[in-house]
């Protein structure tokens, strides 16, 4: 294992560490039941206090990544079946490119069932608070330059985000900040297109008039056409990108 752990030189050394063992982990470079060296071990071979080493690995623990055992030390699990929401997003950034196709279907599958629901409840349990904020932010997407990527990807997550607090489900809302990462992941790819933006803010004041008008039906049925628009054009912008890679 010597030769994969190369010593650390960083301001954050903690977050290093985590990083580089969650990449270690999701890459199958340290294999599932393997048995990591000691945190005095790892310390030497990393050239960081033995503090740096005990942090990482609890948080490694709290993803579901590692077991630390007394006794008998830090096993690596496997993160299909241990894991937790929060390594979703460092397993999106080591796929980059080739992102497995099992994983982005059940992204995608989530993302309609959790969406489409939070959509027809916010038609019915909407606020005039809420109504407000979802307009500034379809009137902010209208005047938003299309090829500033930070700028249109926030407000849309804002307008997502948004529905799901007029939802009145408490969850919702903290389901969608947990894919947060995730999301702006994706997104962000999706609006490398700046022609997908005046698209999207067309289905953002569709889905706008429908809670409007509390037509929960209807929100819930443009909800879904948008996210399969955005599946179609999604899927062949990855479809390129691994064309492209292709030798």
């Amino acid at each position: 294992m010597k030769d994969i752990l190369k010593p650390l030189k960083a301001d954050s050394l903690v977050e290093v560490f985590i990083s580089r063992f969650e990449h270690l982990i999701i890459t199958g470079k340290i294999a599932i039941g393997q048995k990591l060296p000691s945190e005095r071990e790892l310390a030497l071979q990393l050239g960081v206090s033995r503090p740096v080493v005990h942090e990482g690995l609890v948080d490694l623990a709290a993803k579901g990544l590692v077991t630390m055992k007394p006794r008998v030390g830090t096993v690596v699990n496997d993160y299909r079946t241990e894991g937790s929401l929060s390594i979703l997003n460092s397993i999106i950034n080591y796929q980059q490119g080739a992102l497995d196709e099992d994983l982005l279907n059940s992204l995608l599958a989530t993302r309609l069932l959790v969406e489409t629901e939070t959509c027809r409840l916010a038609a019915e349990n909407r606020t005039e608070d809420h109504l407000r904020e979802l307009r500034s932010i379809v009137e902010a997407e209208e005047k938003a330059d299309p090829k500033d990527l930070r700028a249109i990807t926030s407000l849309d997550f804002r307008f997502h985000h948004t529905m799901g607090m007029a939802s009145g489900n408490l969850i919702y809302p903290l389901l969608i900040n947990t894919f947060k990462p995730v999301y702006m992941n994706f997104t962000a790819l999706f609006f490398s297109d700046p022609a997908m933006v005046p698209e999207t803010v067309r289905f953002h004041r569709r889905l706008l008039t429908a809670i409007e008008d509390r037509n929960s039906t209807g929100a819930a049925a443009i909800m879904r056409e948008t996210l399969d628009h955005g599946e179609r054009h999604l899927r062949r912008i990855l479809a390129g990108s691994r064309s492209e890679a292709r030798p």
